[in-house]
């Protein structure tokens, strides 16, 4: 009958698991899930859509990467929309990318190119480059996305535009990797679907509080209503995430979740540069308003507390020969594993994803919070982390 016996201690462990297991079971359901009910409500032809196609300016801030312009800027200016036009504001004259520009805009009537100073060294060249961008559009919506990342399909545009309701002012929509290989890029990959989950899933709870300069747009007036970057032109970073967080509502953001409106980015191919544009949002995310960074940050405390509690249930009943106690500590993690799959795996297919996770998913789950927390405890050990460049 031993085995069949469970004490104080693992009762407590049993009970500490099982609280915790609702909660996870809450923001997987209540959030993560968003992304795929927004799907089938599509799918459903629940959702609402305009039908107008407003004129759209394009912008792209890159610097000196010519290789990336030659292998993904004619897929942008090759879009099936009505009438759009696509801003490059090249930053850098060390490379081709001046000569390739100049050299397309001969093809492409609808392609303009503008640069960076050189003499600007106290404000970021990100930032003023978008600005740089804002002020030479000629159109009210404006559309962002980087040197560096490709649109799924040449209906990208038509996506986002569908948005473009009288009431909305933001869009945002996805931006994944592209097809890759080794430790690091099925990290990355995971970590940049599992944070697209969150924000993407609070705009869709109608609870935004942050966008991706990879792949949104928003209005212009915004922006100029907003002084450009004034609230935050001291920091390095927070064009993008900082922004919206800025001027976002429950009423004025819609989120596109269409594969075909997906941009994808290149593998990642050294840990320095997906480390520095980790620790560059993390930098930011102590200036974001709202409870939406609360929220998150409890969902990843409860997630580590999940799994110490569930693996000292197992132990300790394994250790003390009460498999019913061990028994219900690895259902518990089983019944939370299924679910993460279901709907991750879920999710990444409605977003044309190619990967899915299954073996992986326990480790990148319990590396996701670790590598957070650490990337967080970097930046508030600088003294100045807020001027971390971009």
């Amino acid at each position: 009958m031993e085995a069949l016996t469970i004490d104080s201690t693992e009762e407590i462990l049993l009970a500490a698991t099982g609280a915790l297991f609702l909660i996870q079971v809450l923001y997987y359901f209540c959030l993560y899930n968003r992304i795929h009910l927004r799907y089938r409500a599509v799918k459903r032809g629940d959702a609402h859509f305009t039908q107008e196609l407003p004129p759209v300016s394009v912008i792209i801030c890159a610097r000196e990467e010519s290789e990336n312009l030659r292998r993904n800027l004619a897929a942008i200016l090759e879009q099936d929309y009505p009438d759009f036009e696509v801003i490059v504001i090249n930053d850098g004259n060390t490379d081709e990318s001046e000569d390739y520009l100049t050299l397309l805009e001969e093809k492409y009537p609808h392609l303009y190119h503008s640069f960076v100073p050189d003499s600007s060294r106290y404000i970021s060249r990100k930032k003023l480059a978008v600005t740089l961008g804002v002020k030479a559009s000629k159109h009210d919506w404006l559309v962002f996305t980087d040197a560096n990342c490709q649109p799924q399909s040449n209906q990208w545009l038509r996506l986002m535009a569908r948005n473009f309701t009288s009431r909305t002012q933001i869009v945002l929509g996805y931006s994944g990797y592209e097809r890759g290989k080794g430790w690091l890029h099925k990290r990355a990959c995971f970590d940049n679907l599992f944070t697209s989950m969150r924000y993407l899933g609070f705009a869709l709870a109608h609870s935004p509080y942050m966008g991706i300069g990879r792949n949104m747009a928003y209005r212009k007036e915004l922006f100029y209503q907003q002084k450009g970057f004034s609230a935050h032109l001291n920091l390095q970073r927070g064009h993008d995430d900082l922004f919206i967080n800025h001027i976002t509502t429950a009423d004025n953001t819609r989120v596109e979740t269409d594969a075909d409106a997906t941009v994808l980015m290149q593998p990642v191919q050294r840990a320095k540069d997906w480390r520095e544009e980790k620790i560059g949002y993390a930098s930011t995310a102590r200036f974001y308003r709202g409870v939406q960074r609360w929220l998150t940050g409890f969902e990843t405390l409860t997630r580590l507390a999940f799994y110490a509690v569930w693996i000292a249930a197992l132990v300790v009943g394994i250790l003390h020969f009460h498999w019913l106690a061990a028994g219900i500590a690895f259902f518990a993690f089983l019944l939370r594993f299924t679910m993460q799959a279901v709907i991750i795996n879920k999710t990444a297919k409605d977003l044309g994803e190619k990967r899915r996770y299954y073996f992986t998913l326990p480790v990148f789950d319990l590396l996701q919070p670790m590598q957070s927390l650490r990337w967080k405890l970097y930046c508030l050990l600088r003294k100045k982390s807020g001027f971390l460049r971009k």
